[in-house]
């Protein structure tokens, strides 16, 4: 099936590109280019974790089987790479579905930049893709690898290391957390500060609170006060209690004054949208969802407009297919920006299973043009048409992940 689905997409391409073979003069330049679009075509596949009559499996996008349902417990793939278990013990598949290591641990979590943390006989430890194990710098706890950094912790104080095993920063601060935009928050005694990804430190840990990093900006609490870092220059913002992240490419965030009425302001503090809201969400394709009594939801545009009603028992951000999920009674359906229903309110849009490694914080909505939704106690795929992956519902379904 993998073969055929490569063949029709190489056919398609290869189609195309004999139309504009004249309007090139070299025939190698067109060979080459032809090449390099259907490499990335073959490559460019994705796959979500699935479970059907309790077993799991892994699907493409196309709602083909790349695995069909055979493991006990499994999880979403992670560097080309997936955690599978059988007969209670935990191993690994490549992307083509190929057991890569066998099912010999106790526990094993996700693979990142070709390393992955594993238990057997109550001892944590690294191995790679060969199911070796590999040395790391001395620590008290073994961490996870992400995005190809791993914390070391001696004593009480934490440091980092790379997927090469170089100790990137010594252990000195109390607590980092996770990167985000390639920095990452670090702790010292009550206060925190900010490092990239070469330990380097970026802002000082000088600030009572810190946000996330986001094209120069970064919320910051300093003696008390509310405001935004930009250049390392703190600006006070009067009378806010509490201000949320900007996400990147967007001009506004969120915040709320002292009486917990929330407003937008801009990446300069300036109140754009004065706060008169008592719940709202983030700005997406131009349209933030709010709540006035916190009881219903609308859509405000970027000048606090309200374009679509406050009708809804809960909304979402707009994806980027332009649609998003809203809850008109008990279940959700999709609206367009314009605050037509697309997709009728019959479908539940998140879910936990405590078997499986579900990804945690997974979107809500459209993704790449699929949305994971549920229907009476079962989960698939629809399309922004509403259209049912290969009307097909699993017992349980993660998000698409791309592999290679």
């Amino acid at each position: 099936m993998k073969n055929s689905i490569r063949n029709h997409n190489q056919h398609l391409l290869l189609g195309k590109f004999s139309m504009l073979n004249k309007n090139f003069k070299s025939s190698s330049v067109l060979l080459l280019l032809i090449m390099i679009l259907i490499g990335q075509t073959i490559n460019a596949q994705k796959a979500a974790l699935v479970a059907k009559d309790k077993k799991f499996g892994y699907i493409y996008s196309s709602g083909d089987w790349l695995v069909e349902p055979t493991y006990d417990k499994a999880g979403s793939f992670s560097d080309n790479a997936a955690a599978v278990m059988k007969d209670k013990k935990w191993g690994y598949i490549n992307a083509q579905g190929e057991i890569i290591i066998e099912t010999t641990f106790d526990r094993a979590k996700a693979f990142d930049s070709g390393i992955a943390v594993v238990e057997k006989d109550k001892r944590w430890f690294y191995i790679n893709k060969k199911g070796e194990e590999i040395e790391m710098p001395s620590s008290d706890k073994v961490f996870d690898f992400k995005e190809g950094m791993a914390f070391i912790k001696r004593g009480e104080t934490i440091g980092l290391i790379n997927a090469n095993g170089d100790v990137i920063l010594e252990p000195t601060y109390d607590k980092i957390l996770a990167f985000k935009n390639n920095h990452a928050k670090v702790k010292k005694g009550d206060n925190w500060g900010l490092i990239d990804r070469s330990g380097k430190v970026v802002i000082d840990p000088i600030y009572q609170d810190l946000g996330v990093l986001s094209e120069g900006v970064i919320r910051a609490k300093k003696n008390e006060s509310q405001g935004l870092l930009q250049n390392g220059t703190f600006t006070k913002i009067e009378g806010v209690l509490k201000i949320w992240d900007f996400r990147e490419g967007q001009e506004l965030t969120y915040a709320n004054n002292m009486d917990k009425i929330v407003g937008f302001i801009n990446r300069k503090g300036e109140w754009v949208i004065e706060p008169k809201y008592k719940k709202v969400k983030a700005f997406s394709n131009g349209l933030a969802p709010v709540s006035t009594d916190g009881k219903l939801w609308g859509y405000i545009n970027e000048k606090g407009e309200m374009v679509i009603p406050e009708k809804y028992r809960d909304a979402e951000i707009f994806s980027k297919d332009g649609l998003a999920p809203v809850k008109v009674a008990k279940l959700w359906g999709f609206i367009d920006t314009s605050g037509t229903m697309i997709i009728e309110d019959k479908y539940t849009i998140s879910t936990f299973n405590p078997f499986t490694m579900f990804s945690k914080g997974a979107e809500k909505g459209f993704t790449d043009g699929w949305a994971r939704v549920g229907l009476k106690k079962k989960w698939g795929f629809i399309d922004t048409k509403g259209n049912l992956l290969k009307d097909t519902w699993f017992d349980r379904a993660e998000p698409f992940i791309e592999i290679k």
